[in-house]
């Protein structure tokens, strides 16, 4: 049974006919930040599900998704997997990639069979993760073999419409290259709504070390603010595996300290597995697991990442005060003219 199912574990399916349902359990507070995203997507989410009459009475159609952009290691997935459990709904994830394939037409079947799946699941949320590697912007596609790549963002578009408002679905995309996508992906009624999300700041980082250790036993000589001062730049990915190194060193202080213990009840016979144990305590995390943890410690979004996601908000920015401007403009000239 074992070696069955390891070998499960390391063989990808060939089609996503066993795509996995699940209904994570994942809850608002196991992500230490972004209170903000949460709100919006509570309103945009669980209102319509919670209040429908309220959407009804004023005509409003909710939305149907979100794509989600920022920096690898910010919490797209773990967001998304939130909103699934929040929702009671079932979670579909599918990472761009696994849709595609070399066969002529097989990468629009895989397409077509993931919304067959998420249709039967209702109510589900459909997660795509690397949005970017399927929905790059058309026409792009330099030496694609006979256009897959645009075969398959249109089946892509084509399944997102054909979904009847009766079914409880809700898509969400994540990407860290918005500004490659296809503009049609992100067109009313499909990923409409747009949220960024960004590293953390300085009190967000002390909020995901409080969330990633807040059932583990940690020491009063362990500064989690401190911690949180000295990893500016760090994602929300790396602050985990600073607390899971850290958990690790003490896991192996663990196992090295029974092993001294057990040594030195053979040794001295006459002493209480009691006395012993006091000698040698592990009891939590300290200050040395820690710095153990941050020896190892890197920063997994480069400058270059950041930058552009930087330049990409600038664009969005100014196409908006351009805009505004342009309607501000039209309003004083009507007014002139009155």
């Amino acid at each position: 049974m074992f070696q069955s199912n390891f070998a499960m574990g390391q063989v990808n399916p060939s089609s996503l006919r066993e795509t996995v349902v699940e209904v994570p359990n994942v809850k608002w507070e196991d992500i230490g930040d972004l209170e903000e995203v949460k709100k919006q997507l509570q309103e945009m989410i669980l209102f319509p599900i919670e209040h429908p009459e309220k959407f009804h009475k004023f005509c409003m159609q909710p939305s149907k998704g979100v794509l989600f952009y920022g920096p690898p290691g910010c919490g797209k997935t773990l967001l998304a997997k939130a909103v699934a459990s929040e929702c009671s709904a079932n979670f579909i994830s599918i990472k761009g990639p696994e849709l595609l394939t070399m066969w002529f037409g097989e990468s629009e079947s895989n397409v077509r069979e993931v919304f067959d799946k998420v249709r039967q699941a209702s109510p589900c949320v459909l997660f795509f993760d690397k949005l970017d590697s399927i929905a790059v912007q058309r026409g792009n596609s330099v030496g694609d073999a006979g256009g897959a790549g645009d075969r398959v963002i249109n089946q892509l578009l084509t399944e997102m419409d054909g979904i009847s408002a009766k079914k409880s679905l809700f898509y969400i995309g994540a990407t860290n290259r918005p500004e490659i996508l296809d503009e049609a992906i992100i067109k009313p009624g499909r990923l409409d709504q747009l949220i960024y999300i960004p590293l953390p700041d300085e009190p967000s980082r002390l909020n995901v070390f409080q969330a990633n250790l807040r059932k583990t036993p940690v020491a009063q000589n362990v500064n989690l603010a401190y911690l949180a001062k000295i990893t500016d730049g760090f994602s929300g990915a790396d602050i985990t595996e600073i607390c899971q190194r850290a958990a690790k060193a003490a896991v192996r202080d663990v196992i090295e300290a029974e092993a001294r213990q057990k040594q030195a009840q053979q040794m001295s016979p006459n002493k209480t597995q009691s006395q012993i144990i006091k000698a040698e305590p592990v009891p939590d995390l300290n200050r040395k697991h820690f710095e153990e943890a941050l020896r190892h410690a890197r920063k997994s979004v480069t400058n270059i990442i950041y930058k552009n996601l930087i330049l990409h908000l600038t664009k969005e920015k100014n196409e908006v005060d351009f805009l505004l401007n342009g309607l501000k403009l039209v309003k004083l000239i009507k007014q002139n003219l009155r």
